[in-house]
């Protein structure tokens, strides 16, 4: 059964996305630091507007709220047809499943709709909850990078985790759709 769906953010959902990051903070640092006021948020839009980025909402079929959001980051054309996968769930919907199937649903647009051929989420090594999330979706450690990105202001240790067009099974297999 279908919980959550995807779409596309929308000016007006600034209200909503600024509520959400505002009570997830404890659930969110020190692992990603996602807008918390409305310039923010509009920045946010603005970034995806770039043909190299691609964001969407994770949001839950029964009343329509945003429980996530999933970001393919840096995608690149021709030889390498690639993308870095950035996310991050709502506190108030934690451990229900709705991530791991709102990432999947991303997965399977990134290579069914979009012909993309590789998926990399990098993620802290302490952030157990993401490691579980990507090695769930089957996504393979490939290494270790120190102080990879900055977030938060800090160069932080990341974790590459990825996962080949050939390699995924779709979203049926992992979610049970």
């Amino acid at each position: 059964m279908t919980k959550v769906y995807l779409r596309s953010p929308e000016r007006r959902d600034g209200k909503e996305f600024v509520a959400a990051t505002k009570a997830s903070e404890a659930m969110h640092r020190p692992w990603v630091f996602p807008a918390q006021d409305l310039r923010g948020y509009y920045d946010y839009l603005e970034r995806i507007q770039d043909s190299r980025q691609e964001g969407f909402f994770v949001c839950r079929v029964s009343d329509d709220r945003i429980v996530g959001v999933v970001n393919l980051n840096e995608i690149v054309r021709g030889a390498f047809q690639s993308a870095y996968v950035g996310y991050w769930g709502v506190a108030e919907f934690a451990g229900q499943g709705l991530m791991k199937e709102g990432l999947a649903r991303v997965v399977d647009r990134a290579f069914k709709v979009m012909a993309l051929h590789r998926l990399e989420a990098n993620v802290q090594p302490g952030n157990q909850a993401s490691i579980g999330l990507v090695s769930g979706l089957g996504f393979r450690k490939e290494g270790f990078s120190p102080k990879y990105l900055s977030i938060g202001g800090e160069w932080r240790d990341h974790e590459r985790w990825a996962i080949l067009r050939e390699e995924w099974g779709g979203v049926d297999e992992v979610v049970g759709s």
